[in-house]
């Protein structure tokens, strides 16, 4: 069983599409016997992700910032509700508590947390698989983008390819699991020091 980290969009005001997606997540989760770190809100795709993962009978980690408690709903169903003073504190522990990282559509919030594992893996600072599941290509602009910036040599190849972009609830999960096994036949991970010097070094 792995705990796999899911990045979507709390925002109501999105097609129930996305929802619908984000449960149809959760209940794969659940069903391939994973648990799920999710954001520790109630509303739109991170509430359905939560509660369709807990009605197949996976355990839901929720971490969310004391503010964003007053203005949302938090997940108060989940099995542990992490509460923190901010959203830095927020990332760094869905980080460590995943095994792996999910992405479904969302808005700057969700960007900014792919980027991030997204960055970290290219350096060499994780080897979990990052995932994005994109059925209506909503992400697609920010891929060409990144295309883009490979052609300019702002980024590496090898670095653009460590996301693997998926098409469907199954596809995705089938690329989680994919990641899973590839990273638990690779050696240890150098210390971070020496990783980012590593990656420093091999920059174009």
């Amino acid at each position: 069983m792995a705990a796999v980290a899911v990045y979507c969009s709390a925002s109501e005001r999105i097609d129930p599409a996305f929802p619908a997606l984000a449960a149809q997540v959760g209940s794969l989760l659940a069903e391939r016997g994973h648990s799920l770190v999710s954001g520790g809100g109630a509303l739109s795709m991170m509430g359905a992700v939560a509660r369709a993962a807990r009605a197949g009978g996976a355990r839901t980690l929720g971490v969310i910032p004391r503010e964003l408690l007053r203005l949302e709903v938090g997940d108060t169903d989940a099995d542990e509700l992490l509460v923190t003073d901010g959203m830095r504190e927020r990332k760094g522990l869905m980080d460590d508590a995943a095994d792996a990282f999910l992405v479904l559509p969302g808005g700057l919030g969700t960007l900014e947390e792919l980027l991030e594992v997204w960055s970290a893996r290219a350096l060499a600072l994780h080897a979990k698989p990052v995932v994005v599941c994109d059925p209506t290509g909503v992400l697609a602009p920010l891929r060409d983008v990144v295309e883009h910036l490979v052609q300019l040599r702002f980024v590496q190849r090898a670095a653009a390819d460590d996301v693997v972009w998926t098409a469907s609830a199954e596809e995705a999960l089938d690329a989680v699991e994919a990641g899973l096994r590839a990273a638990a036949a690779l050696p240890a991970l150098p210390a971070p020091e020496a990783a980012v010097q590593e990656g420093l070094e091999a920059a174009p």
